[in-house]
């Protein structure tokens, strides 16, 4: 009989077009197989959003009817969407209400621009890609070359290489 440890857990993950592939997939993957309920919203609800290397991916919700109360934890992949999606000023507050609730908001490679235009990595240990290095450390992060960095609630990683490393420091958070 396979653990389940986050049975109880429900996880919002972000998508949205030239999403990076691995980096939204196997978080996603990994929650579902240790029990999770995994949501995946997009801008737009049931699109199929194109990944940066071509894998499709369907939201299976808007992220305006999404509300951190509903969560256990936000994940965020990179690629370039999360560029676009930084622009939206009711996503970056439902990043703001599950950092300020304490719960887990995990970032991987670019997708560390979320959480700056949020303004919720202030004094934070952080990583990300090491393009955006200038961008966290602008935003008040403490910069950390690192496969994963967990500071309390927050989780994040620099590449597709990092995902088991960050897939463990999630759970950790959850568990």
């Amino acid at each position: 009989m396979l653990d389940h440890p986050l049975k109880s857990k429900r996880i919002l993950i972000f998508v949205g077009d030239i999403y990076e592939d691995l980096e939204l997939w196997y978080p996603k993957l990994r929650l579902i197989e240790a029990g999770a309920d995994v949501i995946v919203a997009g801008p737009e609800a049931n699109v199929v959003y194109a990944g940066k290397n071509g894998y499709p991916c369907k939201s299976d919700a808007s992220i305006s009817d999404m509300k951190a109360s509903d969560f256990d934890g936000l994940v965020v992949p990179g690629g370039f969407m999360p560029d676009k999606l930084r622009r939206d000023p009711y996503l970056l507050q439902l990043v703001r209400d599950f950092a300020d609730a304490g719960k887990l908001v995990a970032a991987v490679c670019h997708g560390g621009w979320i959480p700056i235009s949020a303004k919720v990595y202030k004094g934070v240990r952080v990583t990300g890609s090491p393009g955006i290095k200038d961008d966290l450390i602008n935003a008040g992060a403490i910069w950390e070359d690192a496969a994963v960095v967990v500071d309390r609630h927050f989780v994040s990683s620099r590449k597709p290489d990092d995902l088991p490393d960050f897939c463990r420091g999630i759970l950790q958070v959850l568990s």
